[in-house]
């Protein structure tokens, strides 16, 4: 027997919309149609009981964990909120922690876990082991790219310093800069995954991008001799882009 995959805890409240409302304010949760509240692939469904109190008997009995890259610009979040600490943010062995009571009473932890643990954790050793890479590719026209990437592709886009943040699912960010002499690679730069390969190349053509057509590929544009099914698009600097069906 496979160990069974824990997909959504439920929330019991005797108000449902209040607490819903407070965990999208604070930690930017995307409530799908199903009701579920999304925190970046966990699912957190906040559903009204009649046999729970208005107010939490033992917060600490369950505990929700929230990892965050940035804990103290979080605390910041939750400070303008307005929200009570148990345990204000403070510096521990593994990194930053802080406990604080939602509308409920439930006990909220942030966590920003340090180089050092996650090394550790992951059986690496030594300065970068820790350190949370990015990748980056270059463009021959940041504005253009600006536009393909945030308008046609419906990315979230920053512009710093003259070069483009690509915000992109997992909390990553990948880096686009200006090169003069920019030619495009011959490989994938990237990669995004799909539930449904056939409707996100439907996607991508109604808004007008133009699927490869490399050897092995069907004419509706997409590889299906062998390995995952994969289709391929250019950016407008000629890099090498794909949807990947997981």
């Amino acid at each position: 027997m496979s160990t069974p995959r824990l997909g959504s805890i439920l929330l019991g409240s005797a108000d449902p919309e209040r607490l819903r409302t407070w965990y999208i304010e604070a930690f930017e949760a995307l409530q799908q149609p199903s009701g579920f509240l999304d925190f970046d692939g966990f699912d957190v469904l906040v559903d009204s009981r009649d046999d729970v109190a208005t107010t939490t008997v033992e917060p600490g009995r369950v505990i929700l964990n929230f990892e965050v890259t940035d804990a103290r610009k979080v605390a910041a979040h939750l400070d303008a909120m307005g929200v009570s600490w148990v345990a204000p943010l403070e510096e521990r062995k593994d990194g930053l922690f802080g406990t604080l009571l939602d509308p409920d009473g439930n006990y909220v932890q942030i966590i920003e876990l340090n180089a050092e643990y996650l090394a550790a954790a992951r059986g690496g050793s030594g300065m970068l082991a820790g350190a949370v890479a990015f990748n980056g590719f270059s463009v021959d026209d940041i504005p253009r790219a600006q536009e393909f990437y945030r308008d046609t592709l419906g990315i979230p886009v920053t512009e710093q310093h003259g070069m483009l943040h690509l915000h992109v699912g997992g909390n990553r960010e990948i880096l686009v800069y200006p090169k003069p002499n920019h030619e495009p690679a011959t490989y994938t730069m990237l990669n995004f995954p799909v539930d449904d390969i056939d409707a996100a190349v439907a996607w991508l053509r109604e808004r007008g991008v133009e699927m490869e057509k490399f050897d092995g590929v069907d004419d509706d544009g997409v590889f299906r001799k062998g390995g995952p099914l994969i289709a391929w698009f250019r950016d407008p600097a000629g890099n090498i882009m794909s949807v990947i069906k997981e």
